[in-house]
């Protein structure tokens, strides 16, 4: 399975969740590529002083500069795990055609919540497609997206960038709690052969 892991400029964020997923396969014998890229960022940026720090503080070398998200890594990637909803939305605005497999990290690692976060999806998408019409708000719809917002965890991973090591290092448990309950999906399962199903 090829996964690619988004945030904002590549070099806090998506970089650990890289690392940190590709040292949590290799534990758990799964073959998965995993890549990370940038909504809003140009190539070769480095990754953050505090990022490689706590990298290398669990153990974890990395090398690696940014890289913009583009369609072509889109098209490479098996499923595409964003930051924050924000990062989601704008993937989604320049690539429509990958919907199906763009999802919040913290969304797609707790499956339980799967029709809810669907569900806000199209009307988030109906609240956009309105608003590029130049159609005032429909506050049944509005009333709706604040109730399922409510309901579902929060689904973005706070920023560290400009903060400091600590700031850095409880955004990289934050990641790796969600990597923990995401390789607890099926899909991450190893099989006979010690590749993950999917």
């Amino acid at each position: 399975m090829r996964i690619l892991f988004v945030c904002t400029g590549n070099t806090c964020r998506s970089p650990m969740a890289e690392a940190f997923l590709r040292e949590l396969s290799a534990e758990r014998g799964l073959r998965l590529e995993v890549r990370s890229a940038g909504v809003s960022t140009v190539d070769g940026l480095p990754v953050s002083r505090h990022a490689l720090q706590v990298l290398e503080n669990n153990g974890i070398a990395h090398k690696g500069s940014s890289t913009p998200a583009s369609g072509g890594l889109l098209q490479w990637a098996d499923l595409v795990l964003t930051m924050t909803s924000s990062h989601k939305q704008a993937l989604l605005r320049y690539w429509p055609e990958a919907s199906g497999k763009v999802h919040t990290l913290k969304e797609y690692a707790s499956p339980g919540q799967d029709g809810a976060a669907g569900e806000l999806d199209r009307h988030y998408s109906e609240r956009m497609i309105a608003q590029s019409l130049g159609r005032g708000p429909d506050d049944a719809l509005e009333r709706r997206i604040r109730e399922l917002e409510r309901q579902l965890p929060h689904p973005d991973i706070a920023d560290p960038y400009g903060g400091s090591y600590e700031d850095y290092a409880r955004c990289a448990e934050e990641i790796r709690e969600a990597l923990s309950s995401l390789l607890e999906r099926p899909e991450f399962q190893a099989g006979p052969s010690g590749e993950g199903q999917g």
